[in-house]
């Protein structure tokens, strides 16, 4: 993880209001409120995730939810609509209401997209792509800074998944990704299927763009299903559905990442056609087989290479 250009007595919330949990080296999944009962009888361990912007009312039914789990478990605070990739300035009333949030729940982790989502007065429901170049990526370091004087720590910056390139990039996503964190400080939510969705959509290796991502930052990751169609001219394209299993391709990359990165905490997304608890719970602890087996691995391997 970088070093946060914050200054650390802005990083520390004034008081906490719920128990402080560990999340390092566990496995999530996202929170859907017909799930609570089961989770509550459950205890299985783990950490959720929440989209922030369905939080942003004062109280409530989903206020009072969000606070039964976050009293038993990590909680990872995820936005969607802030538009960092956007040209126009941030909207401040939702990045006041986000930082509310924050302050609110103390997450363990919180993240945005690298997209924009808004133009003028207009809110999109779709994360949709920018330009790599010198000049978006001043203006995406100048968003991501606000955000985090805003929230008082450092922010997670999520990976998009793409379905067109801009003929105006300069340069690739991972050098656009590696310069944000270097400008800005920030770490990174490395969404493992966005890469496989990406790759297969524009023809290039997911294993090399890995090779070129600066995993040393990633703070989380997101693992999620994905649906398969064909375009007009009838190859094969990925929609990041967020609608099914993880694909298999996907989490072979995910052992790939861990192993080289050992245990990251790792959410697994499944936002429509949502499965009974016991679905969703099976996919998570899919993940942390995965993460403990590493766990355990990383340190024989540095006692071997002792030797």
């Amino acid at each position: 993880m970088p070093v946060s250009t914050i200054p650390a007595d802005r990083g520390a919330p004034q008081a906490l209001c719920f128990p402080v949990h560990t999340i390092a080296g566990l496995a999530g999944t996202s929170f859907k409120h017909q799930h609570l009962p089961s989770i509550l009888l459950d205890r299985q361990g783990g950490f959720f995730e929440v989209h922030a912007e369905n939080y942003m009312g004062l109280g409530g039914p989903p206020h009072a939810a969000l606070s039964r789990i976050r009293e038993d478990y990590p909680v990872s605070l995820h936005g969607v609509c802030m538009s960092i990739g956007g040209p126009q300035p941030l909207d401040k009333d939702h990045l006041g209401r986000f930082a509310s949030l924050v302050e609110r729940y103390e997450p363990a982790l919180v993240s945005e997209h690298l997209a924009w989502s808004t133009h003028s007065t207009t809110y999109y429901n779709d994360l949709l792509p920018l330009p790599y170049t010198e000049a978006t990526l001043q203006r995406v370091a100048e968003h991501i800074d606000e955000v985090q004087e805003a929230i008082r720590r450092p922010l997670l910056l999520e990976n998009p998944s793409t379905y067109l390139l801009f003929k105006e990039s300069t340069m690739s996503e991972t050098t656009f990704i590696r310069e944000l964190v270097k400008r800005t400080g920030c770490g990174l939510l490395l969404d493992v299927n966005n890469v496989f969705v990406s790759a297969t959509n524009h023809a290039f290796s997911a294993l090399e763009y890995l090779s070129d991502y600066p995993l040393e930052h990633v703070g989380e990751i997101h693992l999620a299903g994905h649906a398969e169609q064909r375009d007009d001219e009838g190859d094969r394209l990925l929609i990041d559905s967020h609608d099914g299993p993880v694909s298999h391709a996907v989490w072979k990359l995910f052992e790939i990442v861990i192993g080289r990165r050992g245990p990251i905490p790792t959410l697994v997304e499944w936002d429509s056609a949502i499965p009974d608890w016991p679905v969703l719970k099976a996919e998570a602890m899919a993940a942390q087989v995965i993460l403990d087996r590493h766990a355990v691995a990383l340190p024989r391997e540095k006692m071997h290479a002792r030797a």
